[in-house]
């Protein structure tokens, strides 16, 4: 996809450089459009190495080739972070004395705009009245976060982070195959307590999960989380539920996947708990510990594809240690075990899978035959499952003998 990434006046434009990496590195190609302003806070070098493109700013660099109409033909998509309470007043006037404005007047595709400025600024009711403006004409504004700003100062003004802004932007040109469907996604590790200050647990942050919740959302399908133990922020427009235990992560999947076209169990539940959960701290007495007893948790990807209703699609993960070979092993042995319609394989370790890093899965069928594969950071996985999901979703409606209700199967 062609991306134009303008770049205002604000102190958080170096937040745009890493926007710009997260773009290229999921194989768009960007141009970069910044003001004459903006180049004093991120210098035109820094935009053409990571772009490799050449950075125009003005309508009469470049003549030739008319960059002003060509560049917002030639977009897929129109990205501005950070749009400064200035560029917000020029873009809702429709001035055009800068390359990037008068881009904005050219461009047919959908615009995101990624306001940064002080509260004050942001609460003035010029700004407040330029980003009605620019909404009533099919602009997408964000809102910006609650945080601390430039100096001393915090509060809402604060421009998201990349990520945020990369997944709001890549919504607006994100296929909707999934509209009107309800998905249920697990995500985090699941805790188990061995007294009220300890438990057992396990490397996962959920990341995976909560990617693939924002990309279910971006292709317009109603979306919960059932939450186990997660430090991130909820994706836009994605409910929350949050839960601490197996039992509890069980419970609560069984009730939201009651009337789910999709679940996904991602969450890395515990295998096993404590047979006996102590009622104070344990403490050191001189002597050796006594054994950990465990238990078996309940199955609950198995208890999901076993309950699973008539044109529901239920996805597991396997997370496995080992050479490739035996992870695979291992993951087609669980496919044919669960009978999940699919089940998502990848190698984790101590610094592999687990957290803000790159990973490598590969989509089992439930005869443990591989079907698909993906590689890069959680959101292209996430993509990548996300597409595997509306397939199988797309087959399973459209068996023979099925006729497709809006909202479901009758």
């Amino acid at each position: 996809m062609r991306i134009l990434l303008g770049v205002g006046a604000g102190i958080a434009a170096y937040k745009s450089a890493f926007l710009l990496r997260l773009f290229t590195e999921a194989g768009h190609e960007v141009r970069v459009v910044p003001t004459a302003a903006s180049l004093e806070f991120v210098g035109r070098a820094t935009w053409e190495a990571l772009s490799g493109h050449p950075v125009s700013t003005g309508v009469f660099e470049n003549v030739p080739a008319v960059e002003h109409v060509s560049l917002g033909r030639w977009a897929d998509l129109v990205v501005v972070a950070p749009a400064t309470a200035d560029l917000l007043a020029r873009a809702a006037s429709g001035r055009c004395d800068d390359l990037l404005t008068a881009a904005l007047l050219t461009v047919r595709c959908p615009v995101l705009l990624a306001p940064a400025m002080h509260t004050e600024m942001w609460q003035h009711p010029a700004t407040v009245a330029n980003v009605a403006l620019l909404r009533e004409r099919g602009v997408h504004v964000l809102d910006p976060e609650d945080g601390r700003l430039t100096g001393a100062d915090s509060g809402p003004g604060r421009l998201p982070e990349p990520p945020s802004i990369a997944r709001a932007a890549l919504a607006l040109v994100a296929p909707q195959d999934l509209a009107g469907r309800r998905v249920v996604i697990s995500a985090g590790g699941t805790h188990e307590s061995l007294d009220p200050v300890r438990f057992l647990g396990n490397r996962s942050t959920g990341r995976q999960g909560y990617a693939i919740a924002a990309a279910c959302a971006a292709r317009g399908a109603s979306v919960e989380i059932v939450s186990a133990n997660v430090a991130l922020p909820a994706p836009t427009g994605v409910t929350v539920v949050r839960v601490e235990t197996a039992e509890q992560l069980r419970s609560a999947m069984h009730a939201a996947a009651a009337d789910a076209d999709l679940v996904v169990m991602a969450a890395a539940v515990a295998d096993f708990r404590p047979a006996r959960r102590s009622a104070a701290k344990l403490k050191k007495d001189g002597g050796e510990p006594e054994p950990l007893r465990l238990e078996l948790n309940p199955d609950v990807l198995a208890e999901l594809t076993a309950a699973r209703r008539p044109g529901q699609v239920v996805i597991g993960f396997a997370a496995e240690t080992g050479d490739a070979e035996t992870v695979l092993r291992l993951g087609q042995e669980k496919a044919r075990r669960k009978g999940a319609d699919l089940l998502v394989v990848n190698p984790v370790g101590e610094s592999t899978g687990f957290g803000d890093v790159g990973t490598t899965v590969t989509f089992l069928d439930s005869r443990g035959e591989i079907v698909g594969a993906a590689e890069g950071s959680k959101d292209q996985v996430a993509a990548a499952l996300a597409d595997a999901a509306a397939a199988v979703l797309t087959d399973r409606l459209t068996e023979p003998g099925r006729t497709v209700a809006r909202g479901g199967l009758d």
